[in-house]
């Protein structure tokens, strides 16, 4: 069974600027492209750091505030930097949420979703920038033909095991000689990059769940 990776539906025709890149020249990248972060690289492509869409706005969300001291009780100390800063050096948030070259697309979505990041800057094993992917990159693998996911389902079950896919929900039937071998079936099937639901009707023989099979021998 073949398992997805980042490297698979990544952009990498990849946007980013310099430390140096000025605050109106982020702003308006991020305009045009309609991108929500863009990476902040060095000379060597090494990912420095992100700025967002969110570290930008400090500076308008601070406009006008003449006290100083208010910056201290904000929600991080550095928001009085960003808010003033004038390139993506002072402005980008570092270190960056990156994900390395080859991370399966599972644990990339985990990893967004516990930094709370919409994008997410590919490295190669020397750090540098070799793409980036995204939620909407993400949910491409649903996209697959049914064809081509019923092949790997079927690839990855017992040949006991007939597979039929309907716009990315599968199926799966026939009788197999142990529950859990039904179990690892339907678990198996879940795992293909595409499957949007499996609709599990398999049968058993033999209820081995409990890990003891009726006829054993004890002593």
């Amino acid at each position: 069974m073949r398992t997805w990776k980042v490297d698979d539906v990544m952009t990498k025709a990849v946007v980013s600027v310099k430390e140096t890149a000025s605050y109106r020249s982020v702003v308006d990248l991020l305009t045009i492209n309609r991108f929500s972060a863009v990476p902040v690289v060095d000379d060597f492509a090494r990912v420095l750091g992100v700025v967002s869409e969110a570290d930008l706005l400090r500076k308008i969300e601070y406009a006008g505030d003449e006290n100083p001291r208010m910056f201290e009780s904000r929600r991080r100390r550095g928001e009085r930097t960003k808010a003033l800063a004038g390139n993506a050096h002072d402005l980008m948030s570092t270190p960056a949420v990156v994900v390395l070259s080859g991370t399966t697309l599972a644990a990339a979505a985990r990893l967004m979703d516990r930094e709370s990041v919409k994008r997410l800057p590919v490295i190669d094993d020397l750090g540098r920038l070799i793409g980036v992917v995204s939620r909407g990159d993400l949910l491409k693998v649903h996209l697959r033909p049914d064809d081509d996911i019923q092949q790997d389902v079927t690839a990855s079950v017992p040949p006991a095991v007939t597979v039929e896919v309907t716009d990315g929900v599968v199926t799966l039937t026939g009788r197999l000689d142990r529950f859990t071998a039904a179990d690892e079936a339907a678990r198996r099937a879940r795992q293909v990059a595409g499957v949007a639901e499996v609709v599990d009707k398999l049968a058993w023989d033999v209820d081995d769940s409990s890990g003891i099979v009726p006829g054993s021998i004890f002593y």
